[in-house]
């Protein structure tokens, strides 16, 4: 069996203009010729600013959009052709969990139901009784009560809403979950709760896992691999550490950079990044972030760069030269706003005591 479980080749996915206060007959160019390999039990992350196209990837990859060009393969075998029995295993074995726990859950069913809908779907063989005993293991697999399947969404916290999530999300038994942003709408003293959950949840399961997010402190704790996306394309992938350490994409830099230092004077001197992202309906020619890079010389402006191909790729003709002559910023300090997070879900992760859910499904 191939250590790859999904792929995507020359995935590309524009959306026409046809109402709205945009000119009918514009395109949004939301994907624009992404390639990946995501391999069987890692931890895939996309990191990007909002608008860069991460989500619309996401649901491509799920095939809930269907692509403009490109094709998407899960366990070797085309997606796009999938339908019948083919796509309702494809639905089983991929499952998402959505970034607003609350819209996702349908408020007029109570928990038990919504989790048990996914196995009345998936595994009709199984008894009433089957089905709420499964229910049950479900929720105690995500940190809640056998009890809690009577209530409904309105009756949790936003975080406990998540977490039933989750479990419906696990309820068929998938090989792959993707997540989108699936914490950045809680507070963040439960954000380490869920992420930690995530991260167990796919080891004990041996679970495959995508996340979509933009807080680099979640990146960074739960993820094998990262890949940094800018206005539909990917600038920049490799190991996690490897490109938080020796980040070699001036926009990766960026986003480095922009985490808050407490400290005055922590940081060294960079390169001011100027500009405002340019508009997908627009995108510029040649490299797409040359509007914004310090950096920029003549052939960025023309011949758009492709990623190189190696553990730790790039889309940048000058990485080498940058790397070299640019000074880098010094070390954060341990008490920056994303360094503070990760220190949490650590500590979390390495079994200290930080929120707890009494017995009556509260947190503490």
């Amino acid at each position: 069996m191939s250590d790859t479980i999904l792929q995507a080749r020359n995935l590309v996915k524009h959306f026409k203009v046809n109402a709205g206060f945009l000119r009918p007959g514009d395109t949004v160019h939301a994907v624009d010729g992404i390639s990946l390999n995501i391999q069987r039990g890692e931890t895939f992350a996309i990191v990007g600013e909002s608008g860069c196209g991460k989500s619309t990837l996401a649901r491509l990859l799920m095939r809930l959009l269907t692509p403009t060009e490109g094709t998407i393969l899960f366990e070797g075998e085309p997606v796009g052709q999938f339908g019948g029995h083919e796509l309702r295993q494809l639905r089983r074995d991929l499952q998402f969990i959505f970034q607003d726990p609350f819209s996702s859950l349908n408020p007029r069913l109570t928990v038990g139901k919504l989790i048990a809908e996914p196995l009345e779907l998936h595994a009709p063989e199984l008894s009433a009784a089957q089905r709420r005993e499964r229910v049950a293991e479900l929720l105690a697999k995500v940190g809640l009560m056998p009890e809690h399947a009577t209530r409904y969404p309105h009756e949790f916290s936003g975080g406990q809403r998540q977490r039933i999530g989750i479990a419906r999300a696990l309820a068929a038994g998938p090989k792959l979950v993707i997540g989108d942003e699936p914490v950045s709408a809680l507070d963040v003293s439960v954000q380490a709760q869920v992420i930690n959950l995530l991260s167990d949840l796919g080891r004990e399961l041996d679970l495959t896992l995508v996340i979509i997010a933009h807080d680099l402190a979640v990146i960074r704790h739960m993820s094998d691999r990262v890949a940094v996306m800018y206005l539909g394309q990917i600038v920049e992938t490799g190991p996690t550490d490897a490109v938080f350490d020796s980040a070699r994409h001036p926009y990766t830099r960026l986003l480095l950079d922009s985490i808050p230092v407490a400290e005055h004077g922590a940081r060294g001197e960079t390169k001011p990044v100027t500009g405002e992202t340019p508009s997908p309906l627009n995108p510029p020619a040649g490299c797409r972030f040359h509007t914004r890079c310090p950096h920029v010389q003549d052939r960025c402006r023309t011949e758009n760069p492709v990623l190189t191909e190696a553990a730790h790729s790039v889309a940048c003709h000058y990485w080498r030269e940058i790397a070299q002559t640019a000074t880098r910023a010094a070390p954060k300090p341990r008490n920056s706003g994303a360094q503070a997070r990760f220190d949490l879900y650590r500590a979390a992760a390495d079994g200290e005591k930080i929120i707890t859910i009494n017995q009556q499904g509260n947190t503490e």
